[in-house]
Parts: structure tokens; C-alpha cells; sequence
């Protein structure tokens, strides 16, 4: 098979990817790395040496492609599908772009500051860290209700990479600070993510793993 995909199951990046790839039913082989296990972690640096996932390796074009977001552009251009997740239409594709960044910048990297602080050793939290993640959070969840209320998806009414960005993001984020009952149109949105089968399949090839998610009641 050309496509392999390195990944953990429940990292929200990967997530990321495997929306893509579920979305247009790409077919790749998938390679579950564990960091904590030398002989996963010293095969993974082999293909990536930075050691951060999820990576696509493709062998029949000799790329190796790192970053979530990039992969999805590179999905697009090389093995694309019936859902075209970066429009052709060079506005809507910047705001497809900035989307993407937005939530991976101010709701997925909070979020996952909060989580990780679960994982300091007794005396080592960051409380002041946690409290400046909680209020990026609260500020971005506002943004996105706002811009929500009156679209379907990310962008309107076409599923894109925006949406690929915002599921994982969400999905977490309501786990760690829920806005169900705070952010009404943001948790319908998330509702809909939910419903969308490329993400059900990949939060439900994740729940044998969700015990592992530190602090966390999932």
C-alpha cells in the first residue's frame, strides 16, 4: 500500500488526518506509534526524526509528510476524493487555512495544555499556565459561536479542512471545559461533527484508548 499513516489514536492532530483520509475513503495503512515504547519511538524517529505525529509516508512518490495540516493539502493534491476539503476558490482557501489555524492554535493547544498538566509530576503544575489556557479558551469558544450560528460547517455549507480542524478541537475542549450549556450554536456544531462519519469512526476507533487520557473524564 502506498499511504502510511503514523499516528496515536488519541492525539487530536492525528484525528485531524484521519477525518481526511476516512472523509474520501483514501485508502493507507495505519501505524499506531507509542512514545513510551523505545522500539515504536526509535522506528518512528527512523521515518521522522522530530518525533511529533501523525506523519504520512507515501512510497510511491518517495514523500515523507508531516504536520496535519500540510497532510491534508497534500491528500488533496495527490489522492483527491468526492470532498474537496481546501476549496478552489483562493478566498475561501485562505479561509479554510485560517480556520484551520484558529483552531488549532486557540482551542486545540489550550486544551491540550490543560490535559498535559495532569501529567506533571506532584509540585510541578502550572496553575497560572492553566488559568491563561481556560480564558484563550473561553475567548475562542465565543468566536466560533458567534461565527457558527448561521452556517452548517466551518465554512457554510460544504465540509472542508476547517471542520477537519474544529471536531478533534472541540470534541476535547468540551471534555475539559464542557460549553454545552454556555455555547448553545458551538455545541449543536459539535453535534453535527459527531454525526459526520468520518469522525464517528475515528472517535470510535479511539474509545478503547480514552481511559488513557490523563484527568480527563471521557
Amino acid at each position: 500500500m502506498s499511504l502510511k499513516l503514523y499516528y496515536h489514536p488519541l492525539a487530536s492532530y492525528c484525528w485531524k488526518a484521519l477525518i481526511a483520509l476516512y472523509e474520501n475513503d483514501t485508502a493507507f495503512e495505519p501505524v499506531i506509534v507509542d512514545l513510551m515504547d523505545p522500539a515504536s519511538a526509535a522506528a518512528f524517529k527512523k521515518v521522522w526524526p522530530i518525533g511529533k505525529f501523525p506523519v504520512l509516508r507515501d512510497d510511491a512518490r518517495g514523500e515523507t509528510v508531516p504536520e496535519s495540516s500540510i497532510i491534508i493539502e497534500y491528500l488533496g493534491q495527490h489522492y483527491p476524493g468526492g470532498t474537496q476539503l481546501l476549496p478552489a476558490d483562493a478566498d475561501l482557501a485562505r479561509r479554510a487555512r485560517l480556520s484551520d489555524r484558529f483552531y488549532d492554535h486557540y482551542i486545540n493547544d489550550p486544551m491540550a495544555k490543560i490535559v498535559t498538566d495532569n501529567l506533571r509530576p506532584a509540585g510541578r503544575n502550572d496553575p497560572h499556565g492553566v488559568e491563561d489556557a481556560r480564558a484563550l479558551l473561553r475567548t475562542a469558544l465565543g468566536v466560533v459561536e458567534a461565527e457558527i450560528a448561521s452556517r452548517t460547517w466551518g465554512l457554510g455549507e460544504a465540509f472542508s479542512m476547517a471542520d477537519c480542524a474544529a471536531a478533534p478541537a472541540l470534541y476535547y475542549a468540551d471534555k475539559v471545559m464542557p460549553f454545552g450549556t454556555t455555547h448553545r450554536h458551538t455545541a449543536a456544531y459539535l453535534r453535527r461533527l459527531m454525526q459526520r462519519p468520518s469522525f464517528a469512526r475515528v472517535v470510535t476507533e479511539a474509545q478503547p484508548y480514552f481511559k488513557n487520557v490523563p484527568g480527563v473524564r471521557m
